[in-house]
């Protein structure tokens, strides 16, 4: 069953989207929860339209791009989201959600499909988002994901582009404070000379 994506959804695709899925997924997830619309033949003209219109605003030679890529260079994107004690945020930061920040505050429009993110950001941090503005030319674009009504710790700032990081200085932590192996042969004890045995008494 073909469906248009309303949202970016992880595994799936990004909104706008024209994807195609299990019809049991799209009805009992996609459609309820109204991340997906089905794909009528009106709707997908509907699309292809505001992607014209979208493309007109993208850099269409080099010169265009490298204006773009030194506006980008001093953009700071800032997300302020849900998040846990822990850090980790009660949603995600998507593609979509960069290029929809890009168009509000720069009137710069990106296609979400050359913002390279491995994945959806998941933690509160400060990151560098690779975005291609034109063939070959791509530039980081600082974004900051912050917890509502609050700022990043320090700590946040030095580890956001490495989230494994908290857990390998544990784990070298731990190497570092082991107990050395036990030496596979000890040491040996001195030997000592035996006694010499009294002579008998003669008799």
């Amino acid at each position: 069953m073909e469906v248009i994506l309303l949202t970016d959804v992880e595994k799936v695709g990004l909104r706008g989207d024209v994807v195609n899925v299990a019809p049991g997924y799209a009805r009992n997830f996609l459609l309820p929860r109204r991340l997906a619309q089905p794909a009528t033949e009106a709707r997908l003209a509907e699309l292809r339209r505001r992607d014209e219109q979208r493309a007109r605003h993208e850099a269409d030679t080099l010169e265009q791009g490298e204006q773009i890529a030194e506006l980008l260079r001093k953009t700071v994107l800032r997300f302020e989201v849900k998040a846990g004690p822990t850090g980790a945020l009660f949603g995600s930061v998507t593609p979509t959600d960069i290029a929809d920040e890009l168009w509000r505050i720069r009137k710069v429009r990106v296609d979400r499909r050359k913002i390279d993110l491995a994945e959806t950001i998941k933690r509160i941090g400060r990151y560098e988002i690779p975005v291609e503005v034109f063939t070959d030319l791509t530039v980081g674009v600082k974004t900051l994901v912050v917890p509502e009504g609050g700022e990043l710790p320090p700590e946040e700032e030095e580890t956001a582009a490495d989230p494994g990081g908290e857990s390998q200085a544990a784990e070298l932590a731990e190497q570092i404070e082991a107990p050395a192996p036990e030496a596979a042969v000890e040491a040996e004890e001195p030997q000592t000379e035996p006694e010499p045995e009294p002579e008998p008494e003669p008799t």
